[in-house]
C-alpha cells in the first residue's frame, strides 16, 4: 500500500541534525528536479525579499519565512514526518505510533511537497516554505513542473498494491495516476453528512484518523474494493464509486457527523 498525503502549511523548526543531504532523500530520480528547486527559491530569497514574498504568497506576518528559506542548504534537519504539523498530522500521530506501525509508515507514506517534489517520512529535511501553488519565475508553476519527473519515478514507486490518494487539488495536479495504477488507486473525500460538503477541519483530521487507523491495525488492502471493506470495518462510513471506465481512480467518499 501506497499512501499519498499533502504536506502542511505549518512546519515544525527545523532541527539541530546535520543541514541537508540531497543524495540521501527517498526518491532518487526526483534529484535533478529538487535541485532546480531548491536553487531557484534559494536564489529568490536571498535576491529580493519583497519579489520572494509576493511570489510565495506570504502576508506580511510571515515574512521571516523568506529568511528560512535563505539558509536551507546549512539548516538543521528532522524526518519529515516531524516536520510537518497541522490538523491531519496531529490526528495521524507519527511520533505516538508503536514500533511495527512506524515502520509501517516508513514503507507506505509518501508526502507531495512544492519543494521536494514527494519524501518519505523518514526522510530529514529542513523547516521551508514553497508551496506547490507556487509559481517561480525560472521554473513556472510548480504543479506543472513536477508532472513530468513524477511520471517517469512514480509509478515504479507506487509497487503493485493499492495507492490511497489523499492528497488535496493542488498535490493531486503533480501527479495523476495513469492506465493499470490508476485502476488500484483509491481517491478520499471526506463530507460533513449533515451538508455533504467539504470542510477543511472534517476532511484533515479524518484522513489523518483513517491512516493512522490502517497503520495501527497493519491493514494493507491489496487494492480498493478491500480498502473500502476495511475502512467499514473500522467503523467508517464509506460510499463508492467505481470507475466508469479502465484507467480510472475509485472515488471513496467518507461521511462523518464529527470529528472526536
Amino acid at each position: 500500500m501506497l499512501v499519498l498525503l499533502p504536506p502542511s502549511e505549518g512546519k515544525a523548526d527545523s532541527g539541530r541534525g546535520a543541514p541537508l543531504k540531497p543524495e540521501g532523500l527517498s526518491l532518487p530520480g526526483l534529484a535533478e528536479a529538487r535541485e532546480a528547486v531548491l536553487s531557484e527559491l534559494v536564489e529568490l530569497c536571498v535576491a529580493d525579499e519583497e519579489k520572494a514574498r509576493e511570489v510565495l504568497g506570504l502576508s506580511e506576518g510571515l515574512r521571516g519565512e523568506i529568511a528560512k528559506n535563505t539558509g536551507l542548504r546549512t539548516a538543521g534537519t528532522r524526518p519529515a514526518g516531524e516536520v510537518y504539523t497541522g490538523v491531519l498530522y496531529d490526528a495521524l500521530g507519527p511520533a505516538t505510533l508503536d514500533a511495527a506501525a512506524k515502520k509501517r509508515a516508513a514503507r507506505s507514506l509518501l508526502v507531495f511537497s512544492g519543494l521536494w517534489g514527494a519524501v518519505r517520512v523518514t526522510d530529514r529535511i529542513p523547516s521551508y516554505r514553497c508551496s506547490m501553488g507556487v509559481k517561480l519565475p525560472g521554473l513556472g508553476a510548480l504543479g506543472a513542473y513536477w508532472r513530468t519527473p513524477m511520471a517517469a519515478v512514480l509509478p515504479e514507486v507506487a509497487g503493485d498494491g493499492l495507492v490511497l490518494d489523499l492528497r488535496s487539488a493542488a498535490y493531486a495536479a503533480a501527479w495523476k495516476p495513469k492506465g493499470e495504477v490508476a485502476g488500484r488507486t483509491a481517491a478520499v473525500r471526506v463530507l460533513h453528512a449533515p451538508t455533504r460538503k467539504v470542510v477543511s477541519h472534517f476532511n484533515k483530521a479524518t484522513k489523518g484518523r483513517i491512516v493512522r487507523s490502517l497503520l495501527a491495525a497493519g491493514i494493507a488492502p491489496k487494492g480498493p474494493a478491500e480498502l473500502v471493506v476495511a475502512l467499514r470495518d473500522l467503523g467508517y462510513v464509506v460510499e463508492v464509486r467505481e470507475p466508469a471506465r479502465a484507467g480510472t481512480a475509485w472515488t471513496l467518499d467518507v461521511l462523518v457527523d464529527e470529528v472526536h
